[in-house]
């Protein structure tokens, strides 16, 4: 079983590899590396980057891909709504993740260190709420000065900032970590609240797509 996962930084290559070998041994991954294409998304809006997203997706199936799982909160929604361009299941990393913030309560607060990714992750968030006939109440925590943390290589000071910002939420039934890169934080955090991140559920959908794909 092959999949190829986007990411828009190479911090989550080793991430992805951890949780494979954990998870599911058996499956191959193949990582993609554009981190300009966040910048981008970011200056211009994730429709910016739509054609390289495509392109991107149609190489990773000539390339053997049964499966593509975006890592990138802000390009996922389109990529997904690229896969029938692509041919092959194409997922985006927290759509797992959203579904299981519906369940757990309305009021859902949802952290990010990079502005762009709030209205991709809102949206997919009241979806699955739509999905399952449920009311949320979706707030938006930014984590200032995080980001610029992150890409200098301070990985201790980003993620306890993001973690200090965690501590901070009151009036939430859950905590939503709207970037992969965010996962870490939790566990600096001491909140009582449920506090979901989007790896190890994303790449188990992924990976069940692959063997689906793989069987059919």
């Amino acid at each position: 079983m092959n999949l190829t996962l986007v990411h828009t930084s190479p911090v989550h290559v080793p991430v992805f590899d951890a949780l494979r070998d954990a998870d599911h041994p058996g499956l191959e991954l193949r990582h993609v590396v554009r981190e300009e294409l966040l910048v981008r998304a970011g200056a211009e809006g994730p429709e910016a980057v739509t054609d390289e997203v495509r392109a991107l997706l149609v190489a990773a199936v000539a390339d053997g891909a049964d499966a593509v799982l975006c890592t990138c909160s802000t390009l996922g929604a389109v990529a997904e709504g690229l896969a029938a361009d692509a041919g092959v299941p194409v997922l985006r990393v927290d759509r797992p993740m959203a579904a299981r913030a519906v369940a757990a309560g309305k009021r859902i607060a949802v952290v990010a260190t990079v502005r762009s990714t709030f209205g991709p992750t809102v949206d997919l968030v009241e979806e699955e709420a739509r999905r399952a006939g449920r009311a949320v109440d979706v707030r938006t925590v930014f984590v200032e000065g995080a980001w610029e943390l992150f890409l200098a290589g301070d990985r201790d000071g980003y993620l306890a900032l993001v973690a200090t910002a965690i501590d901070g939420i009151a009036e939430a039934d859950v905590i939503v970590l709207a970037q992969a890169s965010l996962t870490d934080a939790a566990e600096h955090a001491h909140t009582t609240l449920p506090v979901l991140s989007s790896p190890r559920p994303g790449l188990g959908a992924a990976a069940s797509e692959c063997a689906s794909a793989k069987s059919a």
